[in-house]
């Protein structure tokens, strides 16, 4: 497993299709903090991504996020899903 630093600010953006891994791995980086801050409402986006493009276990993910989450908070990481699909 990797074990180093992502550099966001130089980060080439996922393409369009959108890799569940990737998707699913950028959900693990926000939600456990590492190499960024712990960013609740993207790691929902990121395992909503990853499991609606067919990444089974970003649902459990989700979920355990979802828990730590206001109801408001849940719509802004979905907005931004939805955001993320239109726009790629």
């Amino acid at each position: 497993m990797f074990q180093g630093n992502f550099d966001l600010d130089h980060a080439t953006p996922v393409e369009a299709g959108g890799n569940p891994d990737v998707l699913f791995e950028l959900g693990l980086l926000y939600a456990c903090g590492r190499s960024v801050g712990i960013d609740l409402i993207t790691a929902h986006k990121w395992f909503n991504l990853a499991a609606l493009k067919g990444r089974v276990d970003a649902i459990a993910l989700r979920r355990e996020v979802a828990e730590l989450m206001t109801e408001a908070e849940i719509a802004r990481a979905q907005r931004e899903a939805r955001a993320w699909m239109a726009a790629h």
